[in-house]
């Protein structure tokens, strides 16, 4: 049990969304700069792009072996460590002397910046039953908002001042969101008995028992698979002819995201009206539908600029009614399903970042969309054909 007071205010909620998306730009920051970093260490360009697969599977990393301890552990004491943790990765990152010493901060980057899913089942357990879709809607699309952004501080910081005074900037902000939530966050106490080894073993009881779980599992991996994708694939189509843009003028693509992002909202409105099934059928279908404007992208700022829009209010939305269903599921154990999904979830964001550097070096640009449109396919006619089980199941109930 908890000693949290069951109150959340809107000036803790926001702080809650600025938190995540602070925490979760870390691992993106790198994104727009690939070409410039690729540059610094006497490498092409291509073969960096797996600098973001590193980061998302350190994440990855700390998503199944730290995040579970949210379920037992005091939430404040293990955020507040891991944002001192970040503060080391980043500056690490920052004085990087060649590239495997990057590559290893990348890791550790990922790694300690798990802290923001502790974050995310801590707002949904203090949030009322009746307003908890719209408040993961808010702290989630601050975490999106902080993936999107990232690129546009980035590049805007590396252009002014290089590569490696984006990682200074990022470590002090980090420093500074420390102490706010060292100071903001409510007491968490447990006074339950803790085995770490029964905790991770649960893990996989927590999958077999709960068909929900897995299969919001599935969508949240193949959704962001389909978005790192494309932001990875984009800093090689930008940083080329006919566009040939600079590092600031790439990062500001994330602003067009991010209007996506704010976009997504109705997705948790969708789900607190019991219409969560709705939201999403349709942001499945505005995921796959962005990949054709994408593709026209490649000669086509507008299009591809309507494409960023479309896909990311797609898998935005999708993110948010994932989470609307899956945190129903088992209160007591919502560090737990934080960890399943979203460790799904970022392995797909892993696969995506790879599969976008395979593409393109085979296809160029084109490759990249059909690596992104075969993923949301996939997801789609997965969609499809569990329609017919849950509209049986809807009956039997």
């Amino acid at each position: 049990m908890t000693s949290t007071p069951h109150h959340l205010s809107r000036p803790l909620v926001l702080l809650f969304a600025i938190a995540c998306g602070t925490i979760i730009a870390s691992l993106y920051y790198s994104q727009p700069l690939l070409a410039t970093i690729a540059h610094s260490f006497g490498r092409q360009p291509a073969s960096v792009g797996y600098l973001v697969t590193l980061t998302q599977i350190g994440y990855a990393i700390g998503l199944v072996l730290v995040v579970p301890l949210g379920d037992a552990l005091d939430r404040r004491r293990l955020i507040v460590g891991l944002l001192a943790a970040s503060v080391g990765a980043l500056l690490i990152a920052a004085m990087s002397p060649g590239f495997t010493a990057f590559a290893f901060a990348s890791v550790l980057v990922g790694m300690s910046s798990c802290s923001a899913q502790l974050l995310v089942p801590f707002a949904a357990s203090l949030a009322d039953e009746r307003q908890r879709g719209r408040v993961v809607g808010t702290v989630m699309s601050g975490l999106l908002l902080g993936i999107l952004l990232a690129r546009t501080v980035s590049g805007l910081i590396a252009e002014l001042a290089g590569w490696r005074a984006v990682y200074v900037v990022a470590a002090g902000l980090v420093a500074l969101l420390t102490v706010a939530l060292a100071r903001a966050l409510p007491r968490d106490a447990r006074d339950i008995e803790f085995h770490y080894g029964t905790l991770l073993k649960s893990l996989g009881t927590l999958i077999r028992k709960e068909p929900a779980l897995r299969e919001r599992s599935l969508y949240g991996a193949l959704a962001f698979a389909c978005f790192s994708v494309f932001w990875t694939g984009l800093t090689f189509l930008l940083s080329q002819p006919p566009y040939g843009f600079s590092e600031g003028e790439i990062g500001a693509f994330g602003l067009a995201g991010a209007a996506g992002a704010l976009s997504a909202g109705f997705a948790g409105r969708l789900a607190d009206r019991g219409r969560g099934g709705v939201a999403t059928v349709l942001c499945s279908g505005s995921i796959l539908l962005s990949f054709a404007l994408i593709a026209l992208g490649a000669h086509s700022l507008v299009a591809l600029l309507a494409g960023v829009l479309l896909l990311d209010i797609g898998v935005q939305g999708l993110h948010i009614s994932n989470q609307s269903v899956i945190y129903t599921l088992a209160p007591e154990m919502r560090s737990r399903i934080t960890t399943v999904y979203l460790t799904s979830y970022f392995i797909g964001g892993a696969a995506g970042s790879s599969a976008a550097s395979v593409a393109y070096a085979a296809a160029g640009w084109y490759g990249v969309c059909l690596a992104g449109a075969g993923f949301a396919g996939v997801l789609c006619v997965w969609q499809l054909a569990r329609a017919p089980r849950r509209r049986l199941a809807a009956q039997r109930g």
